[in-house]
């Protein structure tokens, strides 16, 4: 009897620690070392997102040209679109200003030291150039985000500026002693200066560079962007507005004409560039 009950007993126990390990290793709740199965194919990777741009171009002003360059830094907080940002814009450009009245003349002289005498402009006095360092921005104001359209932007920028005005020089026979020389504007000799009758020609460009005056100023300006990029990292652009240019002093670009220390403009300009 008493082994029927030893025998009665062990089945019991093992019968009660089977059940119980069945349950345990049924059980991920209670499973510490278990870990989240992921499904790689839900993930989804974001475009890298866009942070600064590098661009350049020509300006056609119309008062005369500008080549500049421009960077600029994404300031939006949708750092994903493919397009349509604003950007915080630092801008170099050089160029060159020129009056109205400016237009090209061909001598009225032959002479044996120049067969072919170069075109002058009647009444220069200077030619003035301008380096211009700017910063702004370029804010969206109209697109849609697909690829591929037109977006709108409205630029605003504004810095300081240098003036260069290099004296301009041309050929003339002195009527004094019938000799060839060169010759800028001074009020002392105006009447041979104007006087196309003595006139050969242009001196050349590098005539006066040794002379050039520096005038310091500052500039702002103003102007609507199309962007007609097709992908995200590529740029090309066309830009119309206007600019205004002040200068410490009066600028002397003609004869006979008023000098002023500010030039107004409107330009159009086509740009280049990436974005990454």
């Amino acid at each position: 009897m008493t082994g029927n009950i030893k025998w009665l007993f062990a089945s019991a126990m093992l019968l009660a620690t089977s059940n119980a390990f069945s349950q345990g290793s049924g059980s991920n709740s209670l499973n510490i070392n278990s870990k989240p199965v992921i499904d790689k194919s839900k993930l989804i990777k974001k475009p890298k997102p866009l942070r600064t741009e590098l661009s350049g171009g020509v300006r056609l002003n119309s008062d005369g040209w500008g080549v500049f360059v421009d960077k600029g830094w994404v300031r939006s907080e949708d750092r994903y679109s493919d397009l349509f940002y604003n950007i915080r814009l630092l801008q170099i450009e050089f160029g060159e200003h020129k009056h109205p009245k400016e237009t090209k003349r061909n001598s009225r002289l032959s002479t044996n030291t120049n067969a072919n005498p170069a075109p002058y402009i009647f009444g220069k006095i200077n030619n003035f150039y301008t380096f211009k360092v700017g910063y702004g921005n370029r804010k969206l104001i109209a697109g849609k985000p697909e690829p591929g359209t037109v977006s709108v932007h409205w630029v605003y920028l504004g810095g300081i500026c240098l003036g260069m005005a290099k004296p301009y020089y041309i050929e003339v026979v002195s009527p004094a002693t019938s000799a060839v020389e060169t010759l800028k504007y001074s009020d002392a000799r105006k009447n041979e200066f104007i006087n196309d009758n003595n006139i050969i020609g242009s001196a050349g460009f590098s005539q006066g560079l040794g002379e050039m005056q520096y005038i310091p100023g500052i500039h702002f300006k103003t102007a609507l962007h199309f962007d007609f990029a097709a992908n995200k990292h590529g740029k090309i652009a066309i830009e119309t507005g206007a600019n205004v240019e002040y200068y410490t002093s009066p600028i002397a670009l003609m004869v006979e004409q008023k000098d002023v220390p500010y030039f107004i403009n409107v330009y159009a300009a086509l740009q280049f560039g990436r974005r990454w």
